[in-house]
C-alpha cells in the first residue's frame, strides 16, 4: 500500500506537554486537527496550552492558513481517528499500554495513514508487534517543546516499511521540523543519549570538586552550547582544524581527543550528590519558577531560530563570489 497521500487532517492522540506542543505546531503549520485524550479537563488543558503557545508561535511565524479554530476535541479515539491522514501518539510509556493502543490505533486509523509516536524509550519493534499494518507505525520523536524546538528523531521498527520513513521525514521537514533518520533502533535514540554522556561528566565534575553546579552550567552555556546552536560538533572541529579542515584534524588533534575521552569520569550518584545539585539548581533559579524558566528559554530559543532563519535567508540571496569576498 503507498502511504504518500496529501497530509490536510492530524490526530493528535494523548494531550500532556508533548501532546498539546505537538497540537499547537500543527495549528501553526495550518493544519486541521483532531485531538483525543481522555483525562478530566483535558481539552480545558490543551486550549489553555495552545492559545499561551500562540504568541511565541506568532513570532516564529505562521502560515496563511494557521488558525486555533481548526483545531477539535473528542473523547473518542476512533472518532479521532477515522479520518486521520496521519497520526501523532502521545501516551504513557509504558510497553504493554503502547502495545494495546498501537493495536486500537492500527484499527481505527484508514490504512493509507501513517502512525507516528513520541516515544522516548520504547522502540517501534515493541510498540508495533500486536497491530495489523505494523508496516506504517513509525517513532517521529520530537524535543520538548516540539512547537519550538525543530528537531524530530524517525526511526522505524522491523516491520516498518521504508517508504513511511520516508514519507515521515518528507512531512516533519515540510513542517519546518529538522527530522533525522537513525538507521539503528537504540534506548533513548539519539538526542537524549547526547545529553546523558554530557551530562554524565558534567555530574562527575561536581562530584570531583572540580567546579560548582552553576560554573558547570556556566562552561556548556557559555561556551561549546553556544557553538553548538549554530553547528554540531563534528563540523565545529572541520572549522577547528583551520585551513586543514577536518583531515587536519583527525591527523593532529583526534590523538590528544581521545585520550581525553579515556580520561572521562563515571559519577557515583550518591544521595549527597543528588543534593548537592539540587541545591546549586536552586541557587541557579534564584527563586524564579520552573515556569518563568521555562518561559525565558522559550523566548531565547526563539529569538536564535530567528537569526538562524535569516542568515540562511541571506546566505541563499547573496551571490557565492560576494559571500567569499565578505
Amino acid at each position: 500500500m503507498s502511504f504518500n497521500k496529501p497530509i490536510q487532517k492530524i490526530a493528535v492522540v494523548g494531550t500532556g506537554v508533548i501532546g498539546a506542543s505537538w497540537t499547537a505546531q500543527y495549528l501553526a503549520r495550518g493544519f486541521d486537527v483532531i485531538a483525543t485524550d481522555p483525562a478530566p479537563n483535558a481539552e480545558k488543558n490543551l486550549r489553555k496550552y495552545v492559545n499561551e503557545a500562540w504568541e511565541l508561535l506568532t513570532v516564529i511565524g505562521l502560515t496563511p492558513s494557521a488558525s486555533r479554530d481548526r483545531l477539535t476535541f473528542t473523547t473518542s479515539m476512533t472518532e479521532a481517528l477515522s479520518k486521520a491522514d496521519f497520526v501523532q501518539e502521545n501516551g504513557p510509556e509504558r510497553p504493554d499500554f503502547k502495545i494495546k493502543l498501537f493495536a486500537d490505533m492500527d484499527d481505527a486509523t484508514p490504512g493509507d495513514s501513517i502512525i507516528a509516536s513520541s516515544s522516548s524509550t520504547l522502540t517501534m519493534t515493541v510498540i508495533q508487534s500486536g497491530c495489523k499494518r505494523p508496516e506504517r507505525c513509525v517513532i517521529g520523536h520530537p524535543f520538548n517543546p516540539p512547537h519550538i524546538i525543530p528537531l524530530v528523531e524517525v526511526v522505524g521498527g522491523d516491520k516498518t516499511s521504508p517508504e513511511v520513513i520516508q514519507q515521515t521525514m518528507q512531512f516533519y521537514a515540510s513542517i519546518g521540523k529538522k527530522p533525522i533518520h537513525l538507521h539503528k533502533a537504540l534506548p533513548g535514540h539519539v538526542a537524549n543519549r547526547l545529553q546523558a554522556a554530557l551530562y554524565r561528566e558534567v555530574v562527575y565534575l561536581i562530584e570531583q570538586g572540580v567546579l560548582s553546579v552553576a560554573d558547570a552550567d556556566i562552561a556548556v552555556s557559555y561556551g561549546p552550547g553556544l557553538r553548538w546552536g549554530v553547528m554540531g560538533p563534528s563540523l565545529q572541529w572541520h572549522v577547528g582544524g583551520g585551513q586543514g579542515g577536518i583531515q587536519h584534524f583527525m591527523e593532529h588533534l583526534m590523538d590528544p581527543l581521545t585520550a581525553t575521552m579515556k580520561g572521562l569520569g563515571n559519577p557515583e550518584i550518591i544521595p549527597e550528590l543528588r543534593q548537592t545539585i539540587v541545591e546549586g539548581v536552586m541557587q541557579e533559579a534564584a527563586g524564579r519558577s520552573v515556569e518563568q524558566l521555562a518561559n525565558e528559554e522559550n523566548e531565547v530559543l526563539v529569538g536564535l531560530l530567528k537569526l538562524r532563519a535569516n542568515e540562511k535567508k541571506e546566505n541563499q540571496t547573496v551571490p557565492k563570489a560576494k559571500r567569499a569576498n565578505a
